[in-house]
């Protein structure tokens, strides 16, 4: 590949105002069981970490196939929305065609519960239990000052996610929305050790940003957006979730969404990683935990 092509297709993805809508276009497809619905989804490669699309993705993914079943199927639940989702992956899906199998564990008044298979090859690779409710739309009564030292918008020192930025080449979620990470609390990327956490800013494109619906799923999605916290400490290499539970409290204002990533322990085997995701209004839109295999890697 030329590098004039290399320009060309990187001048394209800019130029795409709205490609997370794409991984929330769901079309519905003839069920094979009553009570079951069924959709097909498409991913593009550059929702991927490596050869491999991206955790958060799929979790957005799959709650636009169970909100599209749950509102078909709930005359009642019409404003309702995937507040938690519980996620277990069965394996590693690529890039390119997905089906979504969608049931109803419990429709109610106030609260819904759907489960949503993400399928490729006739495997079920990532199960997903929604909780849906009403999202949050007042101020809150309390929210604790997390982000009261983390600028709004990115610094010009921020670390950039471009193809010639090191984890440009891994990230590729980068190529669908604007990314940077925190230079101070990034120790890795100056080949020193420091604390197990980091700090990133995110923003989608406009189109999907203007996109009520589409700009929510994508903050439910960047409740998986940190590199593993284990960089700071020398541990590199593929961190495989092995437990994804994420909270999605409001719909995000228009503008760069914050993301602090901490970790309460880091054993032989296992990590935890929180994340929690503000808007640009500094309201808390994402919290996440998961639990993750260890990078075997180190320096």
């Amino acid at each position: 590949m030329t590098e004039v092509t290399v320009q060309a297709e990187s001048a394209a993805r800019e130029a795409d105002l709205a490609p997370f809508a794409r991984v929330c276009a769901v079309t519905e497809l003839p069920s094979d069981t009553a009570g079951t619905g069924r959709y097909r989804g498409f991913i593009e490669d550059i929702w991927t970490i490596g050869p491999k699309l991206h955790g958060g993705t799929m979790v957005a993914a799959s709650a636009a196939a169970a909100t599209r079943w749950l509102r078909g199927t709930a005359p009642g639940a019409q404003d309702m929305f995937p507040v938690a989702a519980s996620t277990d992956f069965l394996g590693a899906p690529d890039p390119g065609e997905v089906e979504f199998s969608v049931r109803t564990r419990k429709a109610g008044r106030q609260i819904c519960l759907v489960e949503a298979d993400l399928v490729q090859g006739d495997r079920t690779l990532v199960h997903t239990a929604f909780t849906f409710g009403r999202l949050d739309d007042t101020p809150p009564l309390y929210a604790a000052e997390t982000f009261a030292d983390m600028p709004a918008v990115p610094p010009a020192d921020a670390l950039s996610y471009g193809a010639e930025a090191p984890m440009g080449d891994i990230v590729h979620v980068a190529q669908g929305a604007a990314m940077a990470m925190d230079r101070d609390w990034a120790r890795f990327a100056a080949g020193e050790r420091g604390e197990p956490r980091l700090r990133l800013w995110i923003r989608p494109r406009p189109g999907d940003e203007q996109d009520d619906e589409v700009a929510a799923l994508f903050a439910l999605m960047a409740g998986d957006i940190s590199p593993p916290v284990t960089m700071n400490l020398g541990r590199f290499g593929w961190a495989p979730t092995v437990q994804l539970t994420t909270y999605l409290r409001r719909r995000p204002a228009a503008g760069w969404l914050r993301v602090i990533c901490t970790a309460q322990q880091i054993g032989a085997r296992m990590f935890d990683e929180d994340q929690v995701v503000v808007d640009a209004t500094g309201a808390v839109v994402v919290q996440s935990r998961q639990l993750a295999l260890l990078p075997q890697s180190s320096w």
